[in-house]
């Protein structure tokens, strides 16, 4: 008699997210090493630090998110394969060195700041106190104290970014709360308000990628899908995080139920969303929606947000299968993008290549699912 399949909401195949995880995750190894040419390229003639290039190599935005999900994995696995990649990984960065501080040069320590917590090492800890304390005491900031998005190329001078929550804020919030700082979570809380202020949408619920207090606007008023998914990420993590006021924390919510309540209304029908959520000219992306399903399954397994929004995430999950080939590459994944300043095409227009945190990002989304399945 033929084994019965186990199925998820009776569409999905457990078995198929158990082996396209399998694939993303030994695959993601590799691609936490991958160089970026076209950055290596831009960043000989735009390195605004002035320091040796090949820092910045392998500690970029890209893997401090593939080192995001390899810890959710330790986390949820307690495999020590899974530590072993992270702390080979900072091991070899301590022997080149690490590269100037800004925005994307933070996300790497989100990981640490972690790992110092489950070590109690201080080549770990050190380390995430000096970075907390340039963060809040030496990183550029807007009009009314915001997190200038400075990045390795480029200053951005008197802008907020809407990447800006998961790159710093979340390290920040934490390494605040595992070392007493008070006044760094409390910094993180700030930020969060503003940028809100600033980035969110009234009209739609959705957050705009960036604004200028230079003319004081959102440049092209892009509502883009990874910019959008930071924040379903963002805002669960850091709930788990820090203990806020409660008035705090319904605002936070809030935004989030807001957020989701459009992700709901503009979802592909074929459950993915597009690279710009409210355009279906725009093509439909992978590292977006698997930030929002894994940030929508996190909120409702944290009673942040209603359950039936939990359908939205589901739905992504068989698109999402569909776009990991044998090899376990995540394809359907954009390039690092830019500010759109001129034109909403900017966003249509990036390329489609494989990344880091496209791999990070399936593997949160897929365990996260997976996670979701156990509890049925």
């Amino acid at each position: 008699m033929q084994e019965k399949k186990e199925t998820f909401d009776n569409s999905i195949d457990i078995k198929s997210i158990q082996d396209k995880l399998a694939k993303v995750i030994d695959k993601s190894r590799e691609t936490l090493y991958d160089d970026d040419e076209i950055f290596i390229k831009n960043m000989q003639s735009k390195n605004l630090a002035g320091d040796d290039i090949n820092r910045y190599r392998h500690w970029e935005w890209p893997q401090g998110v593939s080192l995001f999900g390899f810890w959710k994995l330790f986390e949820a696995t307690k495999d020590k394969k899974y530590l072993d990649i992270i702390t080979n990984y900072y091991d070899l960065q301590f022997q080149i060195g690490l590269p100037s501080k800004n925005i994307n040069t933070t996300a790497p320590m989100l990981t640490m700041i972690f790992l110092y917590e489950y070590t109690n090492s201080d080549k770990y800890g050190d380390l995430c106190v000096e970075w907390a304390d340039w963060l809040v005491k030496h990183l550029p900031r807007t009009r009314e104290d915001g997190f200038q998005h400075l990045t390795s190329d480029t200053l951005n001078n008197g802008e907020l970014w809407v990447d800006t929550l998961f790159m710093s804020v979340l390290f920040l919030a934490k390494t605040g709360a595992v070392m007493k700082r008070e006044d760094w979570v409390e910094e993180a809380k700030y930020q969060f308000l503003i940028h809100s202020k600033y980035l969110t949408d009234r009209k739609t619920g959705l957050w705009f990628h960036g604004w200028t207090f230079d003319g004081n606007h959102n440049f092209t008023e892009a509502l883009w899908g990874r910019g959008n998914c930071w924040i379903t990420i963002s805002i669960p993590e850091f709930l788990s995080i820090v203990r806020c006021e409660a008035g705090v924390k319904k605002y936070l919510v809030q935004l989030l139920t807001r957020q989701v309540e459009a992700l709901e209304k503009y979802q592909d029908k074929d459950g993915m969303w597009h690279t710009v959520i409210n355009d279906p000219t725009s093509y439909l992306e992978a590292s977006a929606t698997c930030g929002f399903g894994y940030g929508i399954l996190k909120a409702v397994d944290s009673g942040l947000i209603s359950a039936r929004f939990k359908n939205c995430a589901v739905k992504a999950i068989n698109p999402v299968l569909d776009c990991i080939d044998d090899e376990g590459y995540v394809n359907k994944v954009s390039y690092g993008t830019s500010m759109g300043r001129d034109s909403i095409e900017h966003y249509k227009n990036i390329e489609i290549r494989r990344m880091p945190y496209g791999q990070a990002m399936a593997m949160l989304f897929l365990q996260e699912a997976l996670k979701s399945v156990s509890k049925k």
